[in-house]
């Protein structure tokens, strides 16, 4: 390399991307680290791990000889992501903010900022790759199918690609610990974070009711039972089993043994009658869908792909789901599954595969219809 390329580096304090700069440093680039501060409600509360893990940061660019500065990006976290975050759960949407936090901070704020020091790429320890083929780019799976991200990173636009690196997304977890230990990362063997970006590992509820009103109302069976009160739809998602607070109901005159204590998972979210609609077991119909329709796309290539089947996935870690797309106006598109798929959530994020290729996107805004005449049993408040 004539000259160095000037690479900027998203430290988080992890260890993905502190293996990420070593790689970029390897490689021959000007790796310059960049630790980015998204929230400061509560710094000091035990749950808010920031100052920590910008140590970890400060103490992996000490190791690998690089520059780090700490930059403030609060401001555009709290207008530009958690503004929407707080406006989808209050409209009884389950949204995902880490998609939000990619698209308009860390490949945008962060993006703008390294272009300002002088940089010619960013790069991060996402688990995801770039290729560029017939003058345009692709966003890939990574090749760890464990650790792949690339559903996290579906809005991203041809600019953005362009100028991104993902020096581990050719590598398995594994690897990259193994890379962090042989040179002596002082983060070589930390946890990996499983929290929302700003909230972190919090319990969620009590950090949702610092910023939603509890708004309580009946939960009902499908039989329209009432089980017991909701502390507020905005708390709830489809698909959720834990923290109901309700027990089995048992027929008049059942036998014992029944399914009375089989558990029970939110099905339905009413707004307009404030109940929530609970129903016992994994495979009920109601938490079974064929279609959906999705809003607000973001498509990788800039446009829509050709309607035609391909795969999607309507949540992280799960395996890809043959369907049919369609595109549904300038930023809508539909989806039929070839097998109906389970607790389909408005506001979760319906992201589109051809094979490796990750085509972009939408936000899932209604779940069309349940199998077996699910939909056309539920009590008529329940919405299809």
């Amino acid at each position: 390399m004539a000259s160095k390329q000037r690479v900027v580096v998203g430290l988080s304090g992890g260890v993905d991307s502190a293996v990420s700069a070593h790689l970029l440093k390897q490689q021959g680039y000007e790796v310059i680290g960049i630790f980015m501060k998204n929230w400061e409600d509560d710094d000091d509360s035990e749950y808010c791990s920031t100052r920590q893990d910008f140590l970890d940061a400060a103490s992996v660019a000490d190791v690998l000889g690089i520059d780090i500065e700490h930059v403030n990006f609060a401001a555009e976290y709290k207008d530009r992501v958690f503004a929407e975050f707080l406006r989808e759960y209050q409209a009884g949407r389950t949204p995902n903010p880490d998609v939000l936090c990619n698209a308009e901070i860390k490949f945008k704020a962060f993006l703008d900022h390294a272009m300002r020091l002088g940089a010619e790429k960013i790069a991060t320890g996402h688990y995801a790759r770039v290729r560029e083929r017939h003058g345009a780019f692709e966003l890939l799976k990574g090749l760890d199918p464990l650790k792949d991200q690339s559903y996290f990173l579906h809005r991203l636009n041809q600019a953005q690609l362009s100028k991104t690196l993902f020096p581990v997304g050719e590598l398995p977890k594994t690897e990259v610990r193994r890379i962090a230990a042989a040179i002596g990362l002082p983060n070589a063997k930390k946890k990996d974070s499983t929290g929302i970006c700003f909230i972190g590992e919090r319990p969620f509820r009590d950090f949702l009711n610092r910023y939603i009103a509890r708004e309580p109302g009946p939960i009902k069976d499908e039989k329209g039972r009432v089980l017991g009160q909701h502390v507020g739809l905005s708390f709830y998602t489809l698909g959720q089993r834990q923290g109901l607070g309700i027990g089995g109901v048992r027929e008049k005159g059942a036998q014992k043994g029944g399914n009375e204590h089989a558990p029970w998972f939110v099905a339905r979210k009413d707004i307009e009658k404030n109940t929530l609609w609970v129903v016992q077991g994994h495979d009920h119909p109601w938490l079974l869908t064929p279609r959906l329709r999705a809003q607000d796309a973001s498509w990788v290539a800039g446009h829509a792909p050709a309607a035609g089947d391909m795969a999607a996935k309507t949540r992280y870690r799960q395996a890809d789901a043959p369907c049919r797309f369609e595109a549904d106006g300038d930023t809508g598109f539909a989806l039929a599954f070839t097998e109906p798929q389970w607790a389909v959530t408005p506001g979760q994020s319906a992201v589109l595969y051809d094979g490796e290729v990750c085509l972009g996107g939408g936000v899932i805004s209604t779940s069309a219809d349940t199998v077996d005449g699910g939909a056309a049993r539920a009590p008529r408040a329940v919405p299809a």
